[in-house]
């Protein structure tokens, strides 16, 4: 299937050459990144393209700038932070990165039912109102899948809102910034997750109810479910050994 090209600035083009080598580990930690005179030469670019890469670098906390301009090359898995998993799901193959999609579905599962126990604890009125709401909205439609994705996706945004947790948000907002990237090619697979409304309803009822405990158990069963068929799907697409690491 044909794809849109997409339009890529030549910063951009620098920043993912130099940060797919920095991931990969062709650029080990510890050793110094060539000169921009050298990379300019070696990338055909200007200084002005190579010094903005390096400071997009330098905010992914993949690179150290040094005294005197020099950078250095930094281990991403020690220093870098949740934003780099949107950059890290495509492989320079063009293929989405096994590990990565169960990386993010595992702490997906991890988080999600503390996120709905601490909004059962936590949540006000209007809270349990919106979720409420957008539960409302996926009945009406029920058996759109694209449509139930989207919602699904406000619904836990609201469940976050509701945690109160700005750790949780701001982990959230990685989460589905990585998400985003994939929500297409998920949205059949996570059809049993996205199909079950009244387990969406029930746990807004909890969080109304200040039932936290239930609130995290049916929080739990129903992302447990999609990360099985996410498991599932992957073990189909990649050797096992590759999926699981």
């Amino acid at each position: 299937m044909l794809k849109p090209v997409r339009k890529q600035s030549v910063t951009d083009a620098v920043f993912e050459q130099l940060r797919d080598q920095i991931v990969s580990g062709e650029m080990t930690p510890g050793s110094p990144l060539p000169a921009e005179r050298v990379l300019c030469e070696a990338l055909g670019v200007n200084r002005g393209a190579v010094r903005e890469a390096l400071q997009r670098l330098q905010q992914s906390r993949l690179v150290s700038v040094r005294h005197g301009g020099t950078s250095q090359v930094l281990d991403y898995r020690a220093s870098a932070g949740l934003d780099l998993l949107a950059e890290l799901l495509v492989a320079p193959s063009g293929q989405l990165d096994a590990r990565v999609v169960r990386s993010i579905i595992e702490m997906r599962s991890a988080l999600a039912p503390d996120i709905a126990r601490r909004a059962a604890e936590r949540g006000a009125a209007h809270d349990a109102a919106a979720l409420d709401a957008v539960t409302a909205r996926m009945a009406a439609h029920a058996g759109d899948r694209p449509a139930l994705q989207e919602l699904a996706v406000e619904f836990w945004s609201q469940l976050v809102e509701a945690a109160d947790n700005l750790a949780y948000r701001l982990a959230y907002n990685s989460l589905r910034a990585t998400y985003d990237q994939c929500r297409e090619l998920l949205t059949q697979v996570l059809a049993d997750e996205l199909d079950d409304v009244p387990c969406y309803r029930a746990i807004a009822a909890a969080v109304r109810a200040r039932d936290a405990e239930e609130a995290a158990r049916l929080a739990r069963e129903l992302v447990e479910r999609g990360e099985r068929a996410v498991k599932h799907a992957l073990a189909q697409l990649a050797p096992p050994e590759e999926v699981a690491r």
